[in-house]
């Protein structure tokens, strides 16, 4: 995966109900969500996000509670990938269950800069910014992870996995 956007970049511990607050759960369509997406840390988010942009953390990104509405409202908010020191482990594969790419990096949140340009390449393994003299190397992501991911996440690589027995 390779995508080119603005970095956003967030601190350490931020949770689901910061991401997308408990208040707008009434209303579970991707764009509703997205309109509101990370509104409890970042209020111009959501109004300022663009199709490609990076979120990048510190530690423990996506902790809290297990709702998969956070993952949603990034994913169609247009976040191509986030990037962090560490996850919620529920929080990870609910994003790998969605088809959004989650990767861990101990220094991209150090390296690159708030509101820059940057371009994130998993198959090499970098984020770096738009003058490539600032490069955060990212962890691999394992090879069924990323299966998942090419094919758009848990349900759709499902369908695949059937769709090919049913033809064999």
């Amino acid at each position: 995966m390779k995508a080119r956007g603005r970095v956003w970049i967030f601190g350490d511990d931020v949770n689901t109900d910061l991401i997308v607050p408990g208040r707008y759960l009434d209303n579970y369509d991707p764009a509703h969500l997205a309109s509101h997406a990370m509104e409890g840390v970042r209020k111009e988010f959501a109004s300022e996000v663009s199709k490609g942009d990076i979120v990048v953390a510190r530690d423990n990104f996506g902790c809290g509670s297990s709702r998969e509405q956070a993952v949603t409202a990034l994913k169609h908010a247009g976040v191509s990938a986030v990037v962090a020191r560490s996850f919620a482990r529920i929080f990870y594969r609910n994003a790998i269950n969605l088809g959004l790419p989650v990767v861990i990096s101990q220094n991209a949140a150090d390296l690159l800069k708030d509101a820059e340009s940057a371009t994130i390449d998993t198959d090499s393994r970098d984020l770096s910014s738009e003058d490539r003299k600032r490069v955060a190397k990212l962890e691999e992501i394992p090879p069924h992870v990323k299966r998942i991911l090419d094919e758009g996440g848990l349900v759709p690589h499902i369908k695949n996995m059937l769709e090919k027995r049913v033809s064999h």
